[in-house]
């Protein structure tokens, strides 16, 4: 499968994955019934394609799952950005360029 479809791919699966728990999360929040079962609907949908495409994707999963946690790190951080303004401390952007690191090493190592 060629690199940019392995990519595009897996920027998808991640978005799908952070939106849909972050929808879940908005569902948990206080507001009128009806308005949280919606979210709540919407997360379980967004959350149940996330697990579809990964799960058909034709690549082996075991070869790209470095690259997976490194863009989902990325992807956890914009969503949560756009979705609960959370702004990144010194902590999250040291850890999380360690995880980005470990994700691109595993990734790469196995040629």
């Amino acid at each position: 499968m060629d690199k940019f479809a392995v990519l595009g791919f897996l920027i998808i699966a991640t978005t799908l994955e952070a939106s849909g728990d972050a929808v879940m999360r908005m569902s948990l929040a206080p507001r009128a019934w009806p308005v949280r079962c919606l979210m709540f609907m919407a997360g379980t949908v967004l959350l149940s394609s996330y697990g579809l495409t990964l799960n058909l994707a034709p690549i082996e999963f075991g070869r790209v799952v470095g690259l997976y946690v490194a863009i989902l790190f990325i992807v956890w951080q914009i969503v949560n950005f756009v979705a609960f303004r959370t702004v990144l401390g010194v902590p999250t952007l040291v850890g999380g360029s360690l995880v980005v690191t470990g994700g691109c090493i595993v990734a790469l190592w196995q040629r």
